[in-house]
């Protein structure tokens, strides 16, 4: 299993609304689009304030090319994401890594 770590840095006071986006919207796009949502944090205590930090799971990174691939093509997703930046963008910054479990980790 391959898991994907992203951060995401969201734009001033627009925390609510990426939040809102990845509820009622991304999560679908991913199922659809074979991306494993694993979990889902904002900080509460430590780190930055406009950090919103996820992690997908996919069973090669054949998988995950393709995967993203789709969803990245979708006009429906297109479409989406430009309705919820009607006032500008969420996100002004991502990184992502790729992690992978140890022999020892709960989580495989």
């Amino acid at each position: 299993m391959l898991y994907e770590l992203r951060l995401y840095y969201v734009n001033p006071g627009k925390m609510p609304a990426l939040q809102a986006r990845f509820r009622d919207t991304t999560m679908g796009f991913f199922e659809k689009h074979g991306i494993k949502s694993v979990a889902y944090w904002t900080n509460t205590v430590g780190g930055r304030s406009d950090e919103f930090v996820y992690i997908v799971a996919f069973d090669s990174m054949a998988h995950r090319e393709r995967a993203w691939g789709t969803f990245q093509a979708d006009p429906a997703w297109h479409a989406a994401r430009a309705a919820t930046e009607a006032d500008g963008p969420l996100v002004h910054h991502i990184e992502n890594r790729f992690l992978t479990p140890t022999d020892f980790s709960p989580l495989r």
